[in-house]
């Protein structure tokens, strides 16, 4: 085989360290880009919070803000506005020492060794020192149900034998709160122990351990469970006695609605069924979903919204992250011609402090563009509520930023909205359309709304069908199927409406 050379011509599309940096904080998080930030002040000695007292109290127009946070400042102190009364306000680092420092310098460190991608993160970290930074350490929940019953147990008075058996019990009990073997099965267990153990001395325990807290904790099924709430219970509770009696042995037919039948059985009429109904519904199930074991987590709110003057302004959060700044000592240090390793050093750490702040700029730039040409497409849901939604996919968002949706969708991940109707994520504002017999488009999102309406107001003894909330929408000029109905209805966790019959108010 005969070798030579070619030459060629080609495009290629190579990402720099500074675009997978801008990216990988694009996606991130508000909590993990907290983190990521917290990372970066720790291993880049060029990077420093600017204190609220660092910065001066009055600032000219000709004068540039030095620092850049992430968050919004101001560029010349000038504030920009779009159609959408949209306010936007950013700063890019700049300052006296950039005008020596050039804006390539050589990198000899790798990326990855300076910035390792954020683990998913379950709180925030707190950059000022907050006196209630220990809010979740001192009010968080961290015992399991297991360890629960243990402490109530050795402040009870026992036997050692009652005390093994309680154990065995315990060890037994589901994060449900219900038992997962049989008593039989669990007495057949302590025989290997003592022979002469019988069943009743397990029941005698298990009652015990029944009015630990929660209540009606190590039941075999969901009518024992029940049964227990109710017998602690005041004697003078109204219909209670009726209660215990479609507790004890009525459950399937309180299951399946079947409101005639208990009334003929348990000889009840319809207000006292209806009170013993009330009753039951205040029980709750699954006691051991009481003890909630775990870190609380939050939602914090990217971006603001609110309407001032009649127009809606966007803005972003400015608690989301910390002030950050060049340190103006340590870039004061670097000299153009040096080669030494600590010069060397703090061009590195420069160079990467500078992109770092950059593509913080760059994220909030991108995240604020991408919320106000969301709020311009969605000012009928800020104004009047979910029914109004527009329909919105990412494409629309994608070319009026002159974006790929890709970046729309990066952006709009894991990424909340503050607004008058609430903390949405921005993923919410997207939703497919249904065509109307006008012409026009309806949000699923509003279908989603009309449906709730519809079965929030709708008569208790006579539920609406899917069926007929399929012709109660075509009635509207909206023609959606009645499967589709189905499928928004289980998406807002509304049950069948043989399910949602009751006996109506009083």
């Amino acid at each position: 085989m005969k070798q030579s050379l070619q030459l060629k011509l080609g495009q290629q599309l190579t990402m720099t360290p500074q675009l997978q940096q801008a990216i990988r904080l694009l996606q991130l998080s508000t909590l993990d880009l907290q983190q990521e930030i917290q990372e970066a002040l720790d291993s880049n000695p060029m990077l420093d919070v600017e204190e609220p007292q660092d910065a001066p109290e009055e600032k000219t127009n000709d004068n540039r803000d030095q620092s850049d946070d992430g968050k919004h400042g101001s560029t010349d102190n000038r504030e920009s506005r779009d159609d959408t009364g949209t306010s936007s306000d950013v700063a890019e680092p700049d300052g006296d020492w950039n005008e020596s420092i050039p804006n390539d310098l050589p990198v000899d460190t790798s990326w990855d060794d300076v910035y390792q991608s954020a683990p998913a993160s379950s709180g925030t970290s707190n950059f000022e020192g907050d006196e209630n930074s220990d809010y979740d350490s001192r009010r968080g929940t961290t015992d399991s149900l297991y360890d629960h019953l243990m402490w109530q147990l050795n402040l009870t008075p026992m036997s050692d034998r009652d005390r093994v058996i309680a154990m065995t019990i315990i060890d037994a009990v589901e994060p449900s709160g219900m038992l997962s073997s049989s008593l039989e099965e669990i007495h057949e267990g302590l025989k290997a122990d003592w022979e002469e153990l019988e069943l009743d001395e397990v029941e005698a325990v298990q009652h015990r351990l029944q009015q630990f807290d929660p209540s009606g904790v190590a039941s075999q099924n969901l009518s024992e469970c029940l049964l227990v709430q109710l017998q602690q219970l005041p004697a003078s509770t109204p219909c209670l006695e009726g209660a215990k009696t479609i507790v004890r042995s009525y459950l399937p037919q309180l299951g399946s609605r079947d409101y005639r039948q208990l009334m003929r059985r348990t000889r009840l009429k319809e207000p006292e069924l209806r009170q013993a109904i009330e009753l039951i519904q205040s029980l709750n199930p699954r006691p051991g979903d009481q003890i909630a074991s775990g870190d609380v987590e939050y939602v914090v709110p990217d971006v603001f919204v609110e309407k001032r003057e009649g127009r809606w302004t966007v803005e972003l959060n400015p608690d989301i992250a910390p002030r950050l700044r060049i340190n103006p000592d340590y870039a004061s240090m670097v000299k153009r011609a040096d080669s030494s390793t600590d010069n060397t050093f703090l061009k590195d750490n420069l160079q990467e402090a500078r992109w770092f702040l950059k593509s913080l700029q760059s994220r909030n730039e991108t995240l604020l563009k991408v919320a106000s040409c969301i709020v311009d497409k969605q000012r009928g849901f800020l104004d009047h509520g979910a029914e109004a939604m527009r329909p919105l996919v990412l494409h629309d968002i994608a070319e009026l930023v002159d974006m790929h949706e890709s970046t729309i969708s990066r952006v709009t991940t894991q990424k909340y909205m503050h607004t008058p109707q609430g903390i949405f994520e921005l993923k919410y504002f997207f939703s497919s359309h249904v065509s109307t017999e006008s012409g026009g488009e309806c949000s699923s999102t509003a279908i989603r709304a009309i449906i709730k309406k519809l079965v929030a107001s709708e008569s208790p003894k006579k539920p609406l069908s899917d069926s007929k909330i399929t012709a109660l929408l075509a009635d509207q000029g909206i023609k959606v199927a009645r499967r589709t109905i189905a499928k928004y209805r289980e998406s807002l966790g509304i049950p069948p409406s043989n399910e949602r019959k009751t006996l109506g108010p009083a």
